[in-house]
């Protein structure tokens, strides 16, 4: 409702860490007062004539979330998702901006490439939907993308990954962040050594994966790829970010690098939280995602360290895929799973509702340090004077049973299908418009 007058009225107002400071009301009920897209009051505020009125008590409204890791397929594989499809999902799940990951077809690794992913999110107009660029010409691990000339075009990318694929030549590696120092871009590094899981390890690799057949993808696979780019990071001063970490011993590398004082974070997936190797022995192809399932150890091991900030973010790798690709033998399928509409429940039932993380700790986790991650200055902020009014409201005590029928994505290849948690969104709002939910 840009251009008039907006109040959403009684909601619990949650800030990411990061900017409860700088909060009117934090914590506690209050009302907030969006005009032309910003957040003008917050807390007791005179309601203009003629200013549209949510009621939200028993509500709770953070800032707008923000997914560092998303794969919206188009261009070349709108069978699967389409940018205004992958955006209508994302806004379903609370998010205002979604980072866009480069192994599009052609690959988003010109300047040309990453504007045309930018203009196609900007006439949704749902979400913010920011290109990532590719690391490598062709995400073929050899020579380096335009990553300046990406970085200056009207898409600003400052995101670059390859993710699908390892950026496994260290020398590659190397120029790449020496490169994006200049301009204070990140290198999102999907972490798979390849001689030691390549393309078709598809299981976690111990007793299941020998008692199933399936290929093995080890631990140290992940963990020594970690470890590299934190001495890479270190030698050349450039951030590095790591993808969807999924191994105990993932995180144990991230706490070393950080407590170094090395320019490291780091995400995880709602998947990889809650969802252990033992479904696989079904073989059912919807849980075949990249990295694989991890056993119990590894998914404490990562609560764990979201919950003590050791992993900054909450990413959903949200890999739609058409029947066609999926529906196959477990070793045969696409890797991936769908993860935008329902990554608030599944954090929030399996986080906050536990114990583990708070409300703020959410925001912060699923908002405003992503939102820093990526330079997405207008995200992040929530019910902040001055700030856009990228918010998204949320009831803590909804029971949300997934459907995958009803998911707004192409694609059906989703993992929570039937399952019920706690906590779901209610409305998301994109400065001031709002691009989901029924709330008048």
């Amino acid at each position: 409702m840009s251009g008039s007058s907006m109040v959403i009225a009684g909601a619990t107002l949650w800030h990411g860490r990061e900017y409860a400071a700088q909060a009117s009301v934090s914590g506690a009920a209050g009302d907030v007062l969006i005009q032309d897209g910003l957040v003008v009051g917050v807390g007791a505020v005179d309601r203009p004539a003629g200013a549209h009125v949510i009621d939200a008590a028993g509500l709770a409204l953070l800032p707008g979330f923000v997914d560092l890791h998303t794969h919206l397929r188009e261009p070349g594989r709108e069978d699967a998702e389409t940018i205004a499809t992958g955006s209508a999902a994302a806004a379903a799940g609370g998010f205002a901006a979604v980072l866009a990951m480069a192994n599009t077809d052609p690959v988003t690794d010109t300047a040309e490439a990453a504007e045309r992913v930018l203009d196609l999110g900007r006439q949704c107009g749902l979400v913010d939907v920011q290109p990532v660029g590719a690391v490598t010409k062709a995400l073929a691990g050899e020579e380096l993308a335009e990553l300046g000339l990406m970085h200056r075009s009207r898409a600003r990318v400052t995101v670059f990954s390859d993710d699908g694929r390892c950026v496994h030549d260290a020398r590659v590696m190397r120029r790449a962040l020496d490169y994006i120092k200049a301009f204070g871009g990140v290198i999102s590094q999907h972490s798979q050594d390849p001689t030691l899981a390549g393309p078709a390890a598809c299981c976690h690799e111990g007793e299941l994966s020998g008692r199933l057949g399936l290929p093995g993808w080890p631990t140290p696979a992940e963990s020594s790829i970690i470890a590299r780019d934190a001495t890479l990071a270190a030698h050349t001063g450039a951030r590095v970010h790591v993808a969807h970490v999924s191994t105990a011993e993932g995180v144990e590398v991230i706490r070393w690098a950080k407590a170094r004082g090395l320019a490291m974070t780091a995400e995880v997936t709602p998947h990889h939280l809650a969802l252990g190797t033992e479904l696989l022995a079904g073989y059912d192809p919807v849980f075949k995602v990249n990295p694989p399932l991890r056993p119990s150890e590894d998914q404490e091991a990562l609560r764990a360290a979201l919950a003590d900030g050791t992993i900054d973010a909450v990413a959903t790798d949200h890999a739609p895929h058409a029947r066609q690709d999926k529906e196959h033998a477990f070793v045969d399928a696409a890797f991936g799973m769908l993860g935008l509409e329902t990554a608030f429940a599944v954090v929030h039932d399996l986080m906050v509702v536990s114990g583990e993380m708070s409300m703020a700790d959410l925001a912060t986790r699923m908002s405003s340090a992503p939102a820093q991650i990526a330079g997405l200055a207008e995200h992040g902020h929530g019910a902040i004077i001055g700030a856009p009014a990228n918010l998204v409201l949320v009831d803590p005590d909804a029971r949300t049973t997934v459907d995958r029928a009803s998911s707004k994505s192409l694609s059906r290849n989703n993992p929570w299908h039937g399952r019920d948690f706690q906590g779901g969104v209610m409305a998301t709002f994109l400065r001031g418009v709002q691009t989901y939910g029924g709330m008048q």
